[in-house]
């Protein structure tokens, strides 16, 4: 489907979402409220400490659609900086998460707590020398909030135990790393599974920072290791007969993203890569059912 670009304001402005007053990357108890969550505009600290503070919408879509959607949205973003040098503008994500025994931070996703978080460490190749990056992300009601640090794979055991990291980097990343290694010893959490897809990215150069991407071929394998990579034996595939459509944006919902939802007539959905993992790891005999109380997996 094509759909020529829209160049009025209408399409770039959108509907306004007000600040969220009370949030920095250093706040990480759960708020008290009912009021409707605001949302702040946020910008990198640095190339290599991250703080992102954004909407995100999820949908469970076919692959005809997913094809379809693809084509309308590159009249308005083009594909991600990374995904243009990679074939079909896909590229492997590998994520280890970390977890307690009795998967709390799981169960509180399966339970639909409106502020839990997630931890886990991201990396998008095999090579030994390139860098991952350790990731708190909450969600605090409808908003997610992700603290985001840059580490050389080499340095991924020492930075968990605190010890033996280059001081340049250290002191870039520090409270990042800092407030991951507390959340470890807090939950007495450890490396549970490591997650792996393929990933369609596209991304707008606005401040509004709009970010839709296409996740396909979910796979895991269980793990009691801080080793993260995209290859490899031992990989499970998670069934799953569709696509993972999500919509991220920072401060305004753009009228076209409005008309895409209709066009296509998306219904927002729940969808955790993480917990599908580990249900399947579960369904597979490699941890104990028991663990997991709730039904959603959002």
């Amino acid at each position: 489907m094509e759909k020529t670009k829209v160049s009025d304001t209408r399409s770039e402005q959108g509907v306004p979402l007000h600040p969220l007053k009370g949030i920095t990357s250093n706040q990480h108890r759960p708020l008290k409220t009912t009021k409707k969550p605001k949302i702040a505009k946020h910008k990198r600290k640095s190339a290599d400490t991250s703080f992102f503070c954004r909407y995100e919408l999820k949908y469970r879509i076919r692959e005809t659609k997913a094809r379809a959607i693809a084509q309308y949205i590159q009249s308005y973003i083009p594909p991600d900086g990374y995904a243009r040098k990679c074939p079909g503008h896909e590229y492997p994500i590998a994520s280890l998460y970390f977890d307690s025994d009795n998967l709390h931070l799981c169960n509180e996703t399966l339970n639909s707590r409106k502020n839990r978080f997630k931890l886990r460490i991201r990396c998008y190749d095999d090579n030994p020398e390139s860098m991952c990056f350790f990731e708190i992300k909450r969600r605090i009601n409808t908003v997610i909030l992700k603290d985001r640090a840059r580490i050389p794979k080499p340095q991924i055991a020492n930075a968990l135990e605190g010890s033996g990291i280059s001081a340049s980097l250290y002191k870039k990343d520090k409270k990042a790393i800092d407030q991951f290694r507390f959340y470890l010893k807090t939950l007495c959490a450890r490396p549970v599974v490591l997650v792996r897809y393929k990933r369609q990215a596209y991304e707008g150069n606005s401040s509004n920072r709009v970010r839709i991407t296409f996740d396909r071929e979910l796979a895991f394998k269980t793990v009691n290791t801080p080793v993260v990579s995209v290859s490899g034996s031992g990989w499970h595939p998670v069934p799953m007969d569709f696509i993972i459509l999500e919509i991220k944006f920072t401060d305004r919902y753009p009228f076209w993203l409005t008309d895409m939802v209709k066009i296509f007539d998306l219904k927002q959905t729940a969808m955790s890569k993480y917990v599908s993992s580990v249900k399947q790891s579960c369904n597979m005999g490699f941890c104990a059912p028991t663990c997991l109380m709730g039904t959603d997996d959002g």
